[in-house]
């Protein structure tokens, strides 16, 4: 796997102040996307032991709430093993932490992989250009959705996030 930046303290990409990994690699092409940069699967730097032991000291801040996992697609078909690998990790190391996990894939593609089924929040669906919105929070375009991992697993059926049942 290949990654662009790792932020630190961010509030936008998730609830509570997060460390985001920008990960390389995004096969949609999504018309108006904020960050093609990241498209290039071979662009960016290797995820290597450093950038882990990165994640892992700000992770072990008590102020953090968790990690995003953006990008680029972190659910890439060519990031799929290494992305779970790292979430299957910090689940084990900090399970008191929450992790969102922004990708263009569906909910109903995706929700079969045990590592997905393993974060907090999915923020799911191609960016549409002209379904954006700037007044919705943690998402680009009208379609997306913010969903309740947890909550939905249990109900059997796709849950929002509370902040996403809030948007007009």
């Amino acid at each position: 796997m290949r990654y662009h930046n790792i932020t630190k303290d961010d509030m936008l990409n998730g609830d509570g102040l997060r460390v985001v990994l920008w990960v390389a690699g995004c096969s949609h092409g999504c018309k108006g996307c904020h960050n093609p940069v990241t498209w290039d699967i071979c662009g960016g730097i290797p995820f290597d032991e450093a950038a882990r032991e990165e994640i892992f000291t700000e992770l072990e801040k008590p102020y953090i709430a968790g990690i995003t996992f953006s990008g680029g697609d972190p659910l890439h078909l060519e990031n799929r093993e290494e992305t779970g690998k790292l979430i299957e990790e910090i689940r084990s190391r900090f399970p008191d932490k929450t992790i969102w996990i922004y990708t263009g894939y569906q909910w109903e593609e995706i929700c079969g992989l045990d590592y997905v089924r393993k974060a907090d929040v999915v923020v799911d669906g191609e960016f549409i250009e002209e379904l954006k919105d700037t007044k919705l929070h943690w998402k680009g375009s009208a379609n997306q959705r913010v969903i309740d991992v947890k909550a939905t697993l249990a109900g059997n059926r796709i849950v929002l996030h509370e902040e996403d049942e809030k948007q007009p």
